[in-house]
């Protein structure tokens, strides 16, 4: 079997996704996940787009231990330079250098010649030689690139030092067989492609990443690039699990395998999802909550009398869980503590006592809490409390049919001083909104809102999903609770106080 890398870039492409802004905390517990699942390659980020982006790729590089972690760099020196400074205290530093080929970017954006781009990727790949163990390049639009010219510049790139050549679907344009006929192409006319690792990175306009990558491998691709739930730019980008199961499924006609351990796909999923704010379509492949139901009368007949009539992957293979033990108010903390271990968190003891305090809370009033409800619970509390500025104490609201919804909200400032105002609405919403406008005192424009269930029942917790403009910046915010008006509150003040810490980490790179 051949063995394909996983290059995921989740926490680099994936955090493009239009409004989706990540913490470091948040950057860090995915890429403690992405270690679990068995990634061979992170991309950690882009270190010289911003302070915030540098401090989370060298963290993360000192941390992981089990995958490689590279960081994106353009082909200029004070890109890679940043790129080395996070990454320097790494055991096998590796750098992902790019530069567009295509005759669009060329003459548009680059405003360059042929020579001029080919000068320009060797000396960039020259000068992270000095620096880095593993070079990657990347031409950017690469399929709409005349391919005599590809092949020109791959073969620059190789000789310049480049290990690992990539060739991107940078807009989702190409067919599996064009993309396909791409690398046969190089195969033919490079004289060095032998020496290096080809590796592929579609994007999904048109709905082909997968396809795309998957046609790659047949064309003697060994490193995928991509993303959880295929979240990116646009359309997004290939869907890591997808080209997993892929290969698991169809090992006997592909003829490859990737290392990632499948049944930690599930988890890796939600908590993506989660992170990010960007549910997952039920109707997704492998993680959509519909990937293992079925309603059909035929369907269901089949499935009971033979499962393989209808289901080609097991759900166990993703790791959904079939564990019938329940978790509610009477579990100890014994129970409690395993369960979270089994849905693969590590907490310390100081979070753990701060969990179980809030568990038993919420047990009070909920009978049973499912595996999502910790999960859920877990993440709140240990990746949502980094940048605490403003802090809910309690609101309330009154709303009736006949009536004009008024809310009253005590919060803690930044200060910790303690704010109360109230405010009316033409609903529950507006009027709690409006209030805690009044508290911040400063004018916050609502761009989005999201509301979804975290299991099922009447006693289900509610996870809100806001996006902000507040002080010029955008930024999403999440809050979970028993009642929807207090996980809607959470939300809007998670998202204030994250505009409040990327202002400040601004300000301070703009200081240093």
């Amino acid at each position: 079997m051949r063995k394909i890398e996983i290059f995921d870039t989740t926490l680099r492409d994936g955090e493009q996704s239009a409004g989706v802004t990540l913490t470091s905390t948040e950057k860090i517990a995915i890429a403690r996940q992405l270690e679990k699942l068995g990634v061979d390659i992170i991309e950690a980020g882009f270190p010289a787009a911003s302070q915030g982006d540098f401090e989370s790729v060298k963290q993360i590089a000192e941390m992981v231990k089990d995958s490689t972690v590279t960081a994106l760099a353009r082909s200029a020196q004070s890109d890679i330079d940043a790129a080395w400074n996070a990454l320097k205290n790494t055991a096998n530093p590796r750098i992902h250098v790019f530069l567009a080929t295509s005759p669009i970017h060329r003459h548009y954006k680059l405003k360059m010649t042929e020579d001029e781009v080919v000068e320009a990727a060797v000396a960039s790949i020259k000068y992270a030689k000095q620096f880095f163990s593993v070079v990657q390049w990347s031409a950017e639009d690469a399929c709409r690139t005349e391919l005599p010219f590809l092949a020109r510049i791959v073969e620059e790139a190789i000789k310049a030092g480049a290990e690992i050549i990539n060739i991107p679907d940078t807009v989702g344009y190409i067919t599996p067989r064009e993309y396909t006929e791409v690398f046969k192409y190089l195969q033919q006319h490079v004289p060095s492609i032998g020496s290096v690792k080809l590796s592929a990175h579609c994007h999904d306009d048109l709905g082909l990443a997968t396809a795309n990558s998957m046609a790659a491998i047949l064309a003697g691709v060994t490193q995928i690039e991509g993303t959880i739930n295929g979240i990116g730019e646009r359309a997004g980008n290939t869907a890591l699990e997808e080209v997993a199961l892929g290969l698991y499924t169809r090992k006997d006609f592909y003829q490859a395998e990737s290392r990632l351990v499948l049944g930690e796909i599930k988890r890796t999923s939600e908590l993506v999802s989660k992170l990010t704010g960007m549910v997952i379509p039920p109707n997704k492949a492998v993680v959509g909550k519909n990937a293992f139901a079925h309603e059909s009368g035929i369907h269901q007949d089949g499935v009971l009398k033979e499962k393989t009539t209808y289901e080609i992957i097991e759900p166990e293979t993703v790791g959904l869980s079939s564990n019938s033990m329940v978790i509610g108010k009477h579990s100890g903390r014994h129970a409690f503590r395993t369960k979270i271990q089994e849905l693969g968190f590590t907490v310390t003891d100081e979070e753990m006592n701060q969990l179980f305090k809030v568990f038993k809370n919420l047990a009070d009033s909920k009978k049973e809490m499912t595996d999502e409800d910790i999960v859920a619970l877990v993440l709140e509390e240990k990746v949502t409390k980094e940048g605490g500025y403003y802090d809910l104490i309690s609101i309330q609201v009154q709303y009736g049919t006949k009536q004009i919804p008024t809310a009253t909200v005590t919060l803690s400032g930044m200060d910790n001083e303690t704010i109360q105002e109230a405010g009316t609405g033409a609903g529950s919403i507006e009027a709690l909104y409006n209030t805690l406008e009044r508290c911040i005192n400063k004018p916050v424009k609502l761009k989005d809102y999201r509301i979804q269930s975290v299991g099922a029942g009447r006693d289900a917790l509610a996870q809100v999903f806001v996006k902000v403009m507040y002080e010029g910046v955008e930024t999403s915010g999440r809050g979970l609770a028993q009642d929807v008006l207090e996980a809607s509150a959470k939300a809007y003040l998670n998202a204030i106080n994250r505009a409040i810490m990327t202002e400040e980490r601004t300000s301070i790179a703009l200081m240093n």
